[in-house]
This record gives C-alpha cells, structure tokens and sequence, in this order.
C-alpha cells in the first residue's frame, strides 16, 4: 500500500511526460494544418500549452486557449464537438496498446501569470519583497 501512495505523490512518469508531449505536438500540428473540416473550428488559432496523461495512458487532456484568449468558450465547444475526428487523426501514427480519450479544458495559466505579475506591480507587495531580510543569517565579510 506504501508503494502505491509513493507513486502517487511523485507526479507524472516519464512514460506520461513523453505520451503527453506527442500528442500535444500532433494536436497542435492537427489544429495548425486545419485537418478537421470544420469552420467553426478552423477560425480559431489554438494553443495546445500542455496534455497531461492519466496514469494508464487512456485519457488525455489538453489544456487549451485560443489565440488572445478571445471566444474561448466557442473555440472549447468546437473541439469537444470534433473529438472524435481530433482523436482518430492525432493517434493515427502512434504505437499505443490504447487510443486515449481526449478530454479539452482551457488553459489559465495565462491567467494566474497575469494576476501574479499585477500582484508583484502593487506598491506594497514591492515594498514587502525588496524589504531587507531580518531572518537572513549574517555574512562574515559584512562586519
């Protein structure tokens, strides 16, 4: 029981890291090319940021935002209406015993920079992080 909650609090696998990474290149490269005839789809410019893998490989998702973040809701309901094609198009030259599920959500981690870059703007956190350290242990060349 010990080794399977150790492998749980270690994060993804390699395994997980290199599936995920495939297939966010071949959806991304997917998506580039338009191979999926769907205008709704094809009008918007998608970044795949991440596909991160569950542990026995059957389900991807992909976080996902379209270019400026703008219709974003319609960009997502465009893809999770062509997964089907999506999924058949990206594992097509892929040597896996499963063809994972494509889960999409959007990606916020542009988001959070954005509020974590407005937070470190405001005067007193500034104040705060440039603020001498009072716990930092002395330097010997100081004195």
């Amino acid at each position: 029981m010990a080794q399977n909650r150790n492998s749980q609090d270690r994060g993804p696998s390699q395994r997980q890291l290199r599936v995920g990474e495939v297939i966010r290149r071949s959806l991304s490269d997917v998506l580039m090319r338009g191979d999926v005839h769907d205008p709704d789809l094809n009008r918007h410019s998608i970044t795949v940021g991440e596909v991160r893998m569950s542990n026995d490989l059957k389900v991807a998702t992909a976080y996902v935002l379209p270019l400026g973040g703008r219709d974003a809701q319609e960009a997502l309901a465009a893809l999770r209406r062509n997964t089907p094609e999506l999924r058949h198009l990206i594992v097509k030259g892929m040597s896996l015993k499963f063809a994972p599920q494509l889960v999409f959500q959007l990606d916020e981690t542009f988001d959070r920079m954005d509020d974590t870059r407005r937070l470190f703007e405001d005067e007193r956190v500034r104040r705060d992080v440039e603020a001498p350290d009072d716990d930092a242990p002395e330097d010997d060349d100081d004195r």
